[in-house]
């Protein structure tokens, strides 16, 4: 395969509230233009860890990436790498945390937030700093990486869902309407990937839970949805993905040389 592929990882999402809220998915998956999937998120169930998780297919408790305080460039390959090992353009709209793992570490906003350089393993990114930083812009951030740069492999990670429920906890309207207004947000940009030709992934780090946090085994905590948007998706509603494939499913998209766990039965043949 050599697919273009975004990856859209919307912090903080639970899956039941994806699945509940997400109207404009949910009628894409009900035409038949789309597949949602219910996963469980490696342990611990925080951020930092959880997208190395995602991003490189690593579970936390090997990339040594345990608590959101470890501020180091990551020691594993991750999707970036692989991309531009091919040669692929890569791109994020993400928070700092991102540029910390694959980029620079410590993040330094006046050097980072703009970043464009063709060595990083993420060469054009927008980065953020304030979990409140809005949606919309994010969004609007990753569409224009899109169209000034065209990568191949571009991440979009907004942080309000995941903002609302820590100050109001997962029960709360807040938290429910972050989630919705991530959901129109993506209406505004889908219809014009899934025409180009795009593989689109919409997951979520993790969950949530009524204490207004996240880190254990509840099932609040850990199950997160994946939405999938493609002619290269197989679509099998048996497919049963795991965390730990979204590397390696995207590596596949892709089309560039790996050694990453992937699930076959999420692709078409």
């Amino acid at each position: 395969m050599n697919n273009k592929v975004i990856l859209v990882l919307i912090d903080g999402l639970a899956w039941q509230v994806a699945h509940d809220c997400m109207g404009y998915l949910q009628g894409l998956r009900e035409a038949g233009r789309a597949s949602l999937y219910r996963m469980d998120c490696e342990l611990p169930a925080l951020s930092r860890p959880l997208y190395e998780c995602v991003l490189t297919g690593v579970r936390p408790v090997d990339s040594g990436v345990v608590h959101n305080d470890v501020t180091r460039l990551s020691t594993e390959e991750s999707i970036f790498h692989l991309a531009r090992k091919a040669g692929a353009t890569t791109a994020a709209a993400a928070y700092h945390w991102i540029s910390e793992l694959y980029n620079r570490s410590p993040y330094d906003a006046v050097r980072d937030r703009f970043t464009d350089d063709e060595s990083l393993p993420i060469q054009h990114g927008v980065f953020y700093h304030a979990d409140s930083y809005p949606d919309d812009h994010l969004f609007i951030d990753g569409e224009i990486l899109r169209r000034r740069h065209d990568p191949d492999f571009l991440l979009i990670h907004p942080m309000n869902t995941d903002d609302a429920g820590h100050r109001h906890g997962l029960e709360s309207s807040q938290y429910r309407n972050a989630a919705r207004r991530a959901d129109n947000f993506l209406s505004a940009h889908l219809p014009t990937w899934i025409e180009q030709g795009y593989q689109v992934l919409v997951t979520s780090d993790h969950g949530m839970n009524k204490d207004h946090t996240h880190r254990g085994v509840l099932p609040e905590e850990r199950q997160v949805p994946l939405f999938i948007f493609g002619k290269h998706f197989s679509h099998d509603p048996g497919a049963a993905p795991r965390q730990l494939e979204l590397c390696g499913v995207i590596a596949e998209l892709l089309g560039v040389s790996h050694e990453k766990i992937w699930n076959k039965k999420l692709l078409a043949a």
